[in-house]
């Protein structure tokens, strides 16, 4: 008889917060609930450009046309729910509003850094960096560990306590995965895209292999 205690909890997506100098792990966000669906988008960066049709045109696009100028451009999208309702063992006099607030952070600018920006201004630097934000990891289970720039949060509130603080929410997450064509080299973010890459190339190298007679070729080739 099956207990309980044998079935394996399921992974947690999430996102990791790191400061890119240290190495360090500044914030953990574990996701309550795992998204059901994922969109990605994966965009190859063609050497020829948007404007080439394939339709022919000068030499130099027909040379281009079978190459890279670096990573494809990859985007996720998808649904996150948030539900203090589902966890009624645990203290929430703020309802979810620090759930959301964390997330809501990625985006953000610190007051520290805004105060720092207009201090400059005061006096008198001409220009002002923007501000830098923490590196952002997406985590989907162990084959999916990626450098991330959320581009998308949109929040649905849906239930309220009596103070009406939010207890329950659907969030639209978006965020585009960046590559070494993204990141100064060095940088810890473009190491760990590689890393990510490695593990596809990885992935790609366990799929079983077709052959010519499955595309009715028979032993012709090409």
């Amino acid at each position: 008889m099956t207990r309980y205690a044998d079935i394996p909890k399921p992974i947690r997506s999430g996102i990791v917060i790191v400061d890119p100098d240290l190495g360090t792990p500044q914030r953990i966000i574990v996701l309550q609930f795992n998204p059901d669906t994922l969109e990605r988008s994966v965009a190859p960066q063609a050497a020829g450009g948007e404007g080439d049709g394939g339709g022919g045109g000068s030499g130099g696009d027909r040379n281009e046309a079978l190459r890279l100028k670096g990573p494809a451009q990859e985007t996720w999208k998808f649904t996150a729910e948030i539900d203090a309702t589902d966890q009624l063992d645990v203290a929430a006099p703020d309802g979810i509003h620090p759930q959301l607030a964390v997330l809501e952070m990625l985006v953000q600018p610190t007051t520290a850094q805004l105060r720092a920006a207009s201090h400059l201004s005061k006096k008198g630097t001409i220009e002002i960096s923007p501000i830098e934000m923490p590196l952002t990891l997406f985590t989907w289970g162990s084959k999916r560990v990626m450098p991330v720039r959320l581009t998308e949060l949109s929040i649905n509130e849906s239930a309220f306590d009596v103070n009406l603080n939010p207890i329950r929410a659907s969030l639209s997450i978006g965020m585009k995965i960046l590559t070494v064509s993204d990141l100064p080299a060095g940088h810890r973010g473009a190491e760990l895209y590689l890393a990510h890459l490695a593990q596809k190339e990885q992935l790609a190298r366990a799929a079983r292999g077709g052959s010519f007679a499955a595309l009715g070729l028979g032993g012709r080739g090409i």
